[in-house]
């Protein structure tokens, strides 16, 4: 019978470039960036990487269609080397990937990196899917924008719960403001500067009632990490290691977009694929045990939601949560303790693995200024397509507790 993977994958080391408007490095300088501090923080050779996944999804303007980028722009020795691409969960998938391998006693030692190079492009938010997203594309999604989309989100939800424009604008407007404040204390985020309410609520309509600060950018970033066994770990000197407790993937059945029960207020996606990742975890009570969480912040919406999807916010109960500062780097499950996509932009493939970053430094006691208090298990959730037909992926990993 299957068991999961839940402490049976160590990460041994991490790395993460500054997010942003990277004008003077490539795709490629990115993954050195990245994976240089990863490799550092491991305290291992490049020969004992054994296999590595490369996440990557706009791959006509960054890096090409085969995994031949990773390989030979870190002069991996002749290793097997997968590209992945799901999405906005492609970073994670990449680091499923790793992470199964190890799990299945195939590797001993893989890595998990994605990049994304858009701010060259020349498009002010993501360039088009084209084929890359076939029939979703231009037979469900013709005439969709992704803000267009989410306020449709925003209003289905304060439509089913009675929620008043603007008390929900004001809660949208908590989430954009505490991220903010977080981000300001991270020299890896794009954007650094702290925002008031009124800035927020006062800012340009993209797609009423999304406002310019309740969406998120575009940039240029790149993250890895360097997965093993918690055996292996132990042998090369680790004491106080992350496991990854839980790695959950769910996609849309098509229900959403083809039938009438989905009422477009929330995630089935998410809603589904976090029960499975708190089994895995063996979580029985998320609002209790959960400590932190990196969720998919694409618009201040979608983190709104996201929290009753999880579980940890009653439904309809996550504006009140919210405006009581539950999810503030203070309350009791603070969210988006980087920055989040808010502040850290969204290139796609390293997303995931960027979040994991943060957790991960939590964990070990390394966040600076951002730093929490004892942090136990750290959640992280990726959300890629659009509410009515979509990709999720959650990943919660802790201290190692055997």
């Amino acid at each position: 019978m299957a068991t999961g993977i839940k402490d049976k994958v160590a990460i041994i080391g991490m790395g993460c470039t500054r997010f942003g408007e990277r004008w003077d490095k490539g795709a490629e300088e990115l993954m050195v960036e990245a994976f240089e501090e990863c490799l550092i923080d491991a305290g291992i050779e490049k020969n004992q990487i054994e296999a590595a996944w490369f996440g990557t999804c706009m791959e006509e303007v960054s890096v090409g269609k085969s995994a031949l980028p990773l390989s030979t722009t870190l002069r991996l020795p002749f290793i097997p080397v997968t590209r992945v691409e799901n999405f906005c969960a492609t970073g994670t998938e990449a680091f499923r990937g790793a992470c199964y391998a190890v799990a299945s006693g195939a590797y001993d030692i893989c890595l998990a990196l994605g990049v994304e190079k858009l701010k060259d492009t020349g498009y002010g938010g993501l360039p088009n899917f084209g084929s890359n997203a076939g029939t979703l594309t231009w037979q469900w999604w013709p005439n969709l924008t992704a803000p267009g989309s989410f306020a449709q989100l925003a209003s289905a939800y304060s439509a089913k719960y009675r929620i008043k424009d603007a008390d929900l604008k004001r809660a949208m407007a908590h989430v954009s403001v505490k991220s903010h404040a977080n981000g300001a204390l991270n020299p890896k985020a794009h954007l650094r500067k702290p925002v008031t309410e009124a800035q927020v609520m006062n800012s340009p309509i993209i797609a009423h009632p999304l406002g310019l600060f309740d969406c998120c950018g575009v940039s240029d970033g790149s993250a890895c990490a360097i997965v093993t066994t918690p055996e292996i770990a132990r042998k090369l000197g680790k004491k106080d290691f992350v496991t990854v407790k839980s790695i959950q993937l769910a996609l849309s059945s098509g229900e959403e977009a083809g039938f009438n029960e989905w009422d477009g207020d929330h995630f089935a996606t998410t809603t589904r694929c976090s029960i499975k990742a708190y089994q895995e975890a063996g979580i029985q009570h998320p609002r209790e045990e959960i400590s932190m969480m990196e969720v998919h912040d694409c618009f201040s919406i979608t983190e709104l939601v996201t929290m009753e999807d999880l579980h940890i916010s009653e439904r309809g109960r996550a504006v009140t949560d919210i405006m009581d500062g539950f999810y503030d780097r203070d309350g009791k499950v603070p969210c988006q303790v980087d920055g989040g996509l808010k502040c850290f932009g969204h290139p796609i493939g390293a997303s995931g693995i960027r979040m994991l970053y943060e957790m991960y430094l939590q964990l070990h006691g390394r966040a600076d200024k951002r730093q929490l208090e004892n942090p136990r298990f750290g959640l992280t959730h990726n959300l890629g397509g659009f509410p009515f037909q979509n990709v999720c992926s959650i990943s919660i990993i802790g201290k190692y507790e055997k």
